[in-house]
């Protein structure tokens, strides 16, 4: 990153912008592409060039990324409302459901118009699920940035959107320059990621059951879901034991480890993989796991 080629990539001018941009495009497809300083921006972005009039209607699942987590943007920025269908375990909608909640009776004066379907690939709170269709994967060990693409046209409009809600950058080339090594010389490794996302569902069910509950054939990518099934602690709580080194855990088991996890809603907690956590330390993980599980298995609820 540090001797990456740079320049003005407000005026197309960042030479490693502009390879990554080409390489991108050319990976997945794509007549061109656009790096973003991040996700949710790019979400924005996507969903400001398909609805382009305020007033327009995207649907979207009830579990979705962009409908929990990026503030509503979409209809706090750009105008546009959202209508919800559930998310199925797998991430995918009914599809009957989704073709009721499309505004068939536009340009009813009552109505507004449905623009754009939103699909997330893989499914984040759904556990890293993979929809049966080709969609853009996030490039590995990659700091900061992501990647919008589509039709030419599309991504001339999303720069001039990128720029009115600041993420042109100047000198961008040294961050671009992860995003290469990312779609050239990461992409291969995935499944080492997946891997051991899986080994770790396995120890679960061999170590933990039934405190933890974790269905492995769910495991498809990186990310893992489980669910905190007794009493004896919160998922808050959980997270924060497994996070924490006491006395008690080094002096039992000779080290201190901590695994970081997130209660995303109710018992249930996620787990991510990706390129700084290897083999070892999902080994690791499992231990500091049953350590955490034997204490609370101890104490009275």
């Amino acid at each position: 990153m540090g001797s990456a080629a740079v320049g003005d990539d407000v005026y197309g001018e960042d030479p490693t912008v502009n390879e990554l941009q080409r390489r991108a495009a050319q990976l997945f497809g794509m007549e061109a592409a656009l790096f973003v300083p991040t996700g949710t921006m790019g979400n924005l972005i996507s969903v400001m060039c398909h609805c382009w009039e305020r007033g327009t209607e995207l649907i979207v699942g009830d579990r979705a990324h962009i409908h929990i987590f990026e503030q509503g943007g979409g209809a706090q920025i750009a105008g546009v409302h959202s209508r919800v269908v559930k998310n199925l375990p797998d991430g995918t909608f009914d599809l009957n459901e989704l073709e009721s909640n499309i505004r068939h009776d536009y340009p009813d004066p009552h109505v507004t118009r449905t623009s754009l379907i939103c699909l997330e690939n893989t499914h984040n709170v759904k556990g890293g699920r993979v929809l049966p269709l080709p969609f853009l994967q996030e490039g590995l060990g990659s700091p900061v940035g992501s990647i919008i693409g589509g039709r030419k046209d599309f991504i001339e409009r999303a720069v001039r959107l990128r720029k009115v809600l600041g993420g042109g950058m100047r000198q961008a080339g040294v961050l671009a320059a992860a995003g290469l090594i990312s779609i050239s010389d990461m992409v291969d490794r995935l499944e080492e990621d997946h891997r051991n996302a899986r080994t770790f569902a396995q120890g679960i069910k061999m170590y933990a059951t039934p405190f933890c509950e974790v269905d492995v054939d769910t495991v498809e990518t990186n990310i893992l879901l489980f669910t905190i099934n007794s009493p004896r602690a919160t998922a808050e709580e959980f997270c924060r034991r497994m996070g924490e080194v006491s006395e008690e855990e080094v002096a039992e088991t000779g080290r201190g480890v901590r695994v970081l996890l997130f209660p995303i809603y109710g018992h249930i907690l996620r787990a991510v993989w990706h390129l700084d956590v290897s083999e070892e330390d999902t080994r690791l993980a499992l231990g500091k796991l049953q350590f955490v599980v034997n204490k609370l298995e101890q104490r009275s609820t």
